[in-house]
């Protein structure tokens, strides 16, 4: 049961890591021009909502989840992504100083939370 448990620190370091990132206050980040040319949130975005799908999965698949029943698993996964993404979101509108709401963040942490569960259904379940 140990073993099981353990399984599941990465996931839960990666959201509280996540947390953190995304309430830190608008003025810790540099002023640059061309970070926004190359839409660079946006692929932070993506990359941290795909990791946290992808970690996450492979805490269930270790933790000896049923085969198949991670298809579902991993699903439901994406779909809390997406949810914690729109919820930070909201969590920075009112609560972050120099933070706003921004609906491309949320698309981009949508399209993360996709990446990441199609990478772990290849990855994490054999065919």
């Amino acid at each position: 049961m140990k073993k099981e448990w353990t399984s599941f620190l990465p996931g839960i370091f990666w959201t509280l890591l996540v947390a953190v990132l995304l309430t830190l206050p608008g003025s810790a980040f540099p002023e640059e021009d061309w970070l926004d040319k190359i839409w660079f949130d946006k692929w932070v975005h993506i990359g941290l909502f795909a990791a946290f799908v992808v970690i996450w999965s492979w805490g269930f698949k270790r933790s000896h989840t049923a085969a198949s029943r991670l298809p579902a698993v991993f699903l439901l996964l994406a779909i809390l992504s997406a949810i914690y993404g729109t919820g930070m979101e909201f969590v920075q509108k009112y609560w972050v100083t120099n933070r706003s709401f921004d609906g491309g963040d949320i698309l981009a942490d949508l399209a993360g939370a996709i990446l990441g569960y199609f990478f772990s259904r290849r990855v994490y379940i054999k065919k």
